[in-house]
């Protein structure tokens, strides 16, 4: 959301120094009220409806955030400040302060304009920082716990175990990657996009930094073939699909000749590699204890 907008006023709150003494309390309740009115289901012919929603959601995380609040209420006060100083300079006060601002600066004093424009910009920019922290914090919710972990390990032993009772039926498991570029993905988001072609039995999302990786284990083998050459993600931010062990049957490239397994690991690297090999083992461990 842009910096520029007042997350007070997007709450139905009164502004600027009032809007700074609002308690936790007050801020929620009004949040509440705003969105029984905003919500979605209760606008089914507004086409904005959702987008008004999220920036509602968005200015709530914002002002209940302590530091994010602070730094909100600095920007505010900034802009209040240099809103008065230029309504100040009209007619004969005007050119006073232009003579006054003249002289500071051939004295080397600071321009009191450009000041509060670096500090307006300072905060703008620690702003967006609390902004992007906020954000990335609510997405991680959507990551599985260790807890989560183990349950859906023991849930994929159950459903994936061969007929031989060996383990994991890999051709059913498919690699994905992305870089953390555009718009990310959550487990939910992976699993919405690769039932598409079939169930989607669970989702072990993983990621770093600067890339993020997942496996998906479909429900059959058909829906994981289907899957690995049709599931391409958002155009700003695409997946690379990639079967865990594909099925000798379907593994044919555009020429219709057989793709050799190792150039298929290959393009994953070493620390995706370490990560699918430590959920291997743990759905694994869950497989033979349900024995």
């Amino acid at each position: 959301m842009d910096a520029c907008v007042d997350h007070y006023l997007v709450l139905g709150l009164p502004s600027g120094e009032e809007g700074a003494k609002l308690t936790e309390k007050e801020i929620s309740k009004a949040y509440k009220l705003k969105a029984l009115e905003l919500h979605p289901d209760k606008r089914p012919d507004d086409p904005n409806a959702h987008s008004n929603f999220q920036k509602l959601k968005t200015s709530y995380e914002i002002l209940k955030d302590e530091k994010a609040r602070k730094l909100f209420n600095d920007l505010l006060r900034v802009k209040r400040e240099q809103h008065r100083r230029l309504s100040e300079r009209d007619g004969k006060r005007r050119k006073m302060v232009s003579d006054l601002e003249e002289r500071e600066r051939a004295a080397f004093a600071p321009d009191p304009s450009v000041k509060a424009q670096e500090e307006e910009e300072r905060i703008a920019r620690q702003l967006k920082e609390e902004i992007a922290r906020i954000r990335a914090m609510h997405a991680n919710k959507g990551a599985p716990t260790e807890p989560d972990l183990k349950k859906m390990s023991m849930g994929v032993g159950k459903e994936s175990m061969t007929s031989g009772g060996s383990g994991l039926d890999k051709e059913k498991v498919l690699k994905v990657s992305w870089e953390k570029i555009g718009e990310d993905y959550t487990a939910e988001k992976l699993r919405e996009l690769f039932s598409k072609f079939g169930e989607v039995e669970d989702v072990v999302i993983k990621g770093s930094k600067k890339k993020g990786s997942a496996l998906v284990v479909m429900a059959t083998k058909e829906g994981a073939v289907a899957a690995t050459g049709s599931v391409s993600g958002h155009l700003s931010n695409p997946l690379l699909v990639l079967p865990l062990q594909p099925a000798v049957a379907t593994q044919f490239s555009s020429s219709e000749k057989p793709v050799e397994p190792d150039k298929i690991n290959n393009l994953v690297g070493a620390a995706y590699q370490a990560f699918e090999n430590s959920v291997l083992e743990k759905l694994q461990k869950a497989s033979q204890k349900q024995k």
